[in-house]
């Protein structure tokens, strides 16, 4: 399955892609007004979106509910935002590719690196990202996410793949002179922005194999980046566990698996974002995401 958020009439709603086009899955799973929370608990900010969805029901029962549903519009009729709009958690991991680390002049880490973004930097499918003023080297980096489905604490490397909903595309927009001005990578990874997402969350039957998805970037018809998740330092499982082990994963956190070798910081000359440019983020398994960028 392919699945998506879009806004509609009702706000924001989650949906599947069938032929081509968007089922409502909320109206097709009988729940219009999508997830009413049990008393005290948490509540999705969304609650008619894909994360509300992801808590309330398995893919098993999601992927029922598509087959015998009725089409809507088309996908392209819809406005489409990030997969998941309103994720407790942005996790990216950093020097995950063994070229990548290798380019950057890296050893490779002995355990996962990672940082946060937050809900602010997620941008939708085919948004115009505005630079931030404060930075004048603003890099690209194709990513590979995944979306957990259910909720993982201290789980096992044999069990993580069994917690995941699904995979999206992720640009990891990164302003590198904020980057690199203290220890901690975060102030040049949060610009408003800094995170295009999309286009769908493809469930893993539909994936495949999570070390042999596709990756590739072309900045203005240009090819920048091109790998796939065979050269992952952690692959998705050991990502899942550690991370597990750490916090406890909940449904709809977005964790970015790393970029592939072919960033704008490590080329001669430098490479960096301007206004006009165009990003397209692709994959054979999990489509394209285009970002237009401004200054």
């Amino acid at each position: 399955m392919r699945l998506l958020s879009y806004k509609g009439g009702r706000g924001v709603r989650a949906g599947a892609v069938l032929d081509g086009a968007v089922v409502d899955l909320w109206d097709a799973l009988g729940a219009p007004e999508g997830r009413r929370p049990a008393p005290g608990a948490a509540v999705a900010a969304h609650p008619t979106g894909v994360r509300a969805l992801l808590e309330a029901y398995d893919l098993s029962a999601i992927a029922a509910a598509t087959e015998g549903a009725e089409p809507g519009p088309a996908v392209s009729e819809v406005e489409l935002l990030p997969p998941v709009t309103d994720p407790q958690k942005i996790v990216c991991i950093g020097l995950n590719y063994a070229a990548h680390a290798a380019e950057a002049g890296m050893e490779p880490p002995a355990a996962p690196t990672f940082f946060a973004k937050f809900a602010n930097a997620l941008a939708a499918p085919g948004a115009t990202v505005t630079l931030p003023a404060a930075s004048e080297k603003v890099d690209y980096e194709a990513e590979v996410a995944f979306v957990i489905g259910t909720r993982a604490s201290d789980v096992g490397v044999e069990a993580a793949l069994d917690h995941l909903a699904g995979y999206t595309l992720l640009n990891d927009l990164s302003a590198r002179d904020l980057q690199f001005q203290t220890p901690q990578w975060i102030p040049g990874k949060v610009f408003d922005g800094s995170a295009p997402c999309g286009p769908y969350l493809v469930t893993p039957d539909e994936a495949g194999a999570p070390d042999a998805i596709g990756i590739a970037l072309d900045l203005n018809d240009e090819r920048m980046q091109s790998s796939d998740t065979s050269d992952l330092i952690f692959g998705v499982a050991e990502l899942v566990a550690h991370l597990s082990r750490l916090m406890t994963l909940e449904p709809g956190d977005i964790v970015s698996t790393g970029t592939p070798a072919g960033v704008g910081s490590t080329r001669q000359p430098r490479v960096w974002l301007g206004d006009g440019d165009t990003c397209v983020v692709s994959s054979p398994q999990l489509g394209e995401l285009v970002t237009r960028i401004a200054r």
